[in-house]
């Protein structure tokens, strides 16, 4: 088990069958102790469960368990402390962890490993570190959501143009806008719900592929970590990784949506639009124009979202064609897993504090609405007037043509000229040009009118309530 490495002693968990020396760039590049050492309570804990369950199957005597779990204790205390060194020779985290606990309590130490394989040990410890982790995304966006949907309630009456194809189509309401990315987000966290449901399987007890020879109890392990159930099948339980490829794509699904809400931001508090103004907490200034207000908390957030998408294409295309079961390969789960928490972690606090902070220009929202957008709800007029629709939306455009034609809003129409368009229209076509009465109309459920969007946010509050 012991490897020379010049005039020093390396203690390898897997150095028996090797006689020579690791290169030293070898040994720097198969080591993963540089990232996956924020792991270390992960496996302190997987330890001091499987040292309990080795006991039980009469592996070590209760002496022994308990000389191994106080020193796992000792180690532990040493990481939160801030006062654990890392050797030259510890290459992972589970190296090191075994290397001290070895120097605390002595040969002992070497029977934690009894019938346990770096394999499975690695495979739990990233599911007891993601659990927990997710664990902390789940409220950071639950929170975001609530404060949109606070803001909703708070700015229902404020009317803005709605958008398609970045060309003003029919007014809404700022605050079912606001919702529509709640809405997105909400999914969002029910995804999350549920990958932690798969995240929570066990493959601790599954070697390092053919599972364990010493009848452990992997159900009581399992309860022990509080894990819903062992993985049913060794290879997979020590090999799988799609539990970390499925939160890189929650991850990625999640940014996506979030660089839709800086993307309209930074249009909405741009001088052309003027509809928002950033807080300056999440603004940034120009090094050579003194005028110049940058949105570069939401720049980030959009930039930031390929660099995470790029992290689950790249881990994908390592998984795809590794052979069974356990592959070096599969190494690389980990640091794209840490950045891309931490990524989103940083992202959610910030985009909560550009949406909390955020100042509304609802005079410039207003002022924003132009005639033409009625022209939609002029079709409705003569829908309710008996019109077939598809004629209807034709003779709209007619309208609108002739607008064009006089040079004048579609408002200034007079209702002589719209006969000359249809003989349905009527003295009460004047209904129409009202903005209010346009979002108004739209009363079905997942609407743009005032009683629609409060609805909405009654539905999110109750769902908040609940999770």
């Amino acid at each position: 088990m012991t490897m020379e490495k010049g005039p020093e002693k390396t203690q390898k968990l897997w150095g028996g069958r090797f006689t020579g020396a690791t290169d030293p760039v070898m040994e720097q590049f198969n080591a993963s102790i540089g990232f996956d050492q924020r792991m270390w309570k992960a496996d302190i804990e997987g330890s001091k469960a499987y040292v309990k369950a080795i006991c039980t199957a009469g592996l070590v005597t209760e002496e022994e368990r308990d000389s191994i779990y106080g020193g796992l204790e000792k180690v532990a205390e040493e990481w939160g402390k801030g006062e654990f060194v890392i050797q030259p020779g510890d290459e992972d985290i589970h190296t090191a962890n075994e290397r001290r606990l070895k120097e605390h309590i002595g040969p002992v130490a070497g029977k934690l490993h009894t019938g346990r394989s770096r394999n499975d040990q690695c495979a739990t410890d990233t599911r007891l570190w993601l659990r927990g982790s997710l664990d902390v995304l789940s409220p950071l966006m639950v929170n975001l959501i609530a404060v949109i949907v606070e803001r909703a309630n708070n700015e229902v009456d404020y009317l803005m143009p709605g958008y398609t194809h970045m060309q003003r189509a029919q007014p809404i309401r700022w605050s079912h806008w606001l919702l529509s990315h709640a809405w997105a987000l909400q999914r969002d966290v029910q995804r999350l719900r549920e990958l932690k449901a798969r995240v929570n399987i066990m493959p601790l007890g599954g070697g390092a592929l053919a599972g364990n020879p010493f009848n452990i109890d992997r159900e009581s392990l399992a309860k022990e970590l509080e894990f819903s159930r062992p993985a049913p099948n060794s290879l997979d339980g020590t090999a799988g990784r799609d539990f970390v490829a499925e939160f890189l794509f929650w991850a990625s699904m999640t940014m996506v949506h979030l660089s839709k809400v800086a993307e309209d931001l930074i249009l909405y508090c741009s001088k052309e639009f003027g509809f928002v103004q950033l807080a300056d907490a999440y603004s940034t200034g120009s090094s050579l124009m003194p005028q110049k207000k940058n949105a570069d908390s939401l720049e980030l957030i959009r930039g930031k979202t390929g660099t995470i998408f790029g992290r689950c294409c790249g881990f994908l295309m390592t998984m795809k064609g590794l052979p069974s079961t356990y592959n070096k390969d599969l190494q690389e789960d980990k640091e794209g897993m840490f950045q891309t928490y931490d990524t989103i972690t940083g992202v959610l606090q910030v985009a909560t504090g550009v949406i909390s902070t955020l100042t509304v220009n609802p005079e410039v929202m207003t002022a924003a609405l132009s005639p033409d957008m009625l022209a939609t709800d002029l079709a409705y007029y003569l829908v309710r007037k008996g019109v077939p629709f598809r004629q209807a939306h034709g003779l709209s455009g007619e309208c609108v043509a002739l607008a064009e034609k006089k040079q004048c809003p579609l408002t200034d129409l007079t209702l002589d000229d719209l006969k000359t368009v249809s003989p349905s229209f009527e003295s009460d076509v004047a209904s129409v040009w009202n903005y209010e009465s346009s979002v108004e109309q739209y009363q079905s459920s997942g609407g743009t009118s005032r009683q629609s969007v409060l609805n909405q946010v009654s539905q999110l509050r109750q769902w908040i309530e609940s999770v």
